[in-house]
């Protein structure tokens, strides 16, 4: 399975997660599946569509 045959993300699952160094609410990216902290700029990858929601799995926003 290529990222672009990432499988669907469960919407209700997203609106539950929040992000785990500020528990700010995410917005999802879907074209770069990733959860977006805004609060942290940090952005948490989505694999196989589970969220990998550790600090050292994130990209920091610029």
């Amino acid at each position: 399975m290529t990222e672009g045959d990432a499988p669907p993300v469960d919407r209700r699952m997203l609106e539950a997660l929040v992000c785990p160094m500020t528990h700010a609410p995410l917005s999802y990216d879907a074209e770069r599946q990733e959860l977006v902290s805004k609060a942290a700029h940090l952005a948490y990858p989505i694999r196989g569509g589970i969220p990998i929601m550790l600090e050292s799995e994130a990209r920091a926003l610029d």
